[in-house]
């Protein structure tokens, strides 16, 4: 009796103990009961009816799938190698966690796949050389994509990243080569517009240089020639009445030595002159009277 006893308590204890559940707050659980969905089992403890219920539990942190390296025929008929990366969540919700298993069977593989097709569609249409320079817009055309298809799927897509797209061997070996040249060329005309403007530069100093000589000439000629209109009209203002005075007095000098009589016309600047010469005031006359 007491060994049926312990063999029916052991039983319910593990009974209990096949019943329960804990779910991480990382995932979200559903829990279906004889094939049929239950409730939603947040993070924490859960007791499900073994062989009855059954709980699946969900990812709800950030996870990504690569979507492996495949061979595409670019647009100008060349094949490459690209591979991307997608980086996706499943919603919190309720609603999201039950959409992502049954909405869409096992949707990290369902998202593979859609992000290969999406890569040849979109690389399809373009060449090798503008899908490598475009592959913002190649990320930016295929995260749309993806988050469009899988709307229904209580996922939302992060980001993508596009991680490569490799031509082949012999191609990429020209593929340098023809960008080398083209840098050369580059290189080659940027030197030459440099050396170019140098030139300019020499030639408009020269052209000032010689523009300020000849300035500085013309403003000493202009200096020379306004000096020689002020000595001429000096002259002509002081020296010409001046000359005909000393004429005077050299022929009253001449007359003095040979004791000779002068008449000196009164007013005349040469009486006094004389008088300032013989220390003798000038006379002056009353109105009226003659000298």
């Amino acid at each position: 009796m007491d060994t049926s006893i312990l063999i029916a308590i052991g039983a319910v204890v593990v009974f209990f103990f096949m019943g329960v559940k804990i779910v991480r707050p990382t995932h979200r659980g559903l829990i279906e009961r004889l094939g049929k969905y239950h409730k939603f089992a947040k993070p924490g403890f859960h007791w499900i009816i073994p062989f009855i219920d059954k709980m699946y539990e969900v990812n709800v942190t950030e996870q990504m799938v690569d979507a492996q390296p495949q061979e595409i025929i670019t647009n100008d008929n060349l094949n490459a190698s690209v591979d991307a990366q997608v980086y996706f969540r499943v919603l919190e919700s309720e609603e999201s966690v039950k959409s992502s298993l049954y909405n869409v069977n096992n949707y990290k593989s369902q998202i593979v796949n859609l992000a290969r097709t999406t890569l040849r569609n979109i690389i399809g249409t373009l060449t090798l050389r503008s899908a490598n320079s475009e592959r913002g817009k190649i990320n930016a055309e295929l995260h749309g994509t993806l988050r469009n298809e899988t709307e229904s799927w209580g996922i939302v897509i992060v980001r993508t990243e596009l991680k490569e797209i490799d031509p082949p061997h012999d191609v990429q070996e020209t593929m340098n080569k023809v960008v080398k040249a083209e840098n050369e060329k580059i290189a080659a005309i940027d030197y030459a517009t440099a050396a170019e403007t140098v030139a300019d530069g020499v030639k408009r100093a020269k052209i000032k240089e010689a523009e300020g000589y000849k300035r500085a000439k013309i403003l000493s000629a202009e200096g020379e020639a306004e000096a020689i209109k002020l000595v001429n009209e000096a002259a002509d203002q002081y020296f010409t009445g001046n000359a005909q005075l000393l004429r005077k007095l050299e022929a009253v000098e001449n007359s003095l030595k040979s004791n000779a009589k002068i008449v000196v016309p009164t007013g005349s600047e040469l009486v006094n002159i004389i008088g300032e010469m013989a220390g003798v005031l000038p006379l002056h006359t009353k109105k009226g009277e003659n000298p």
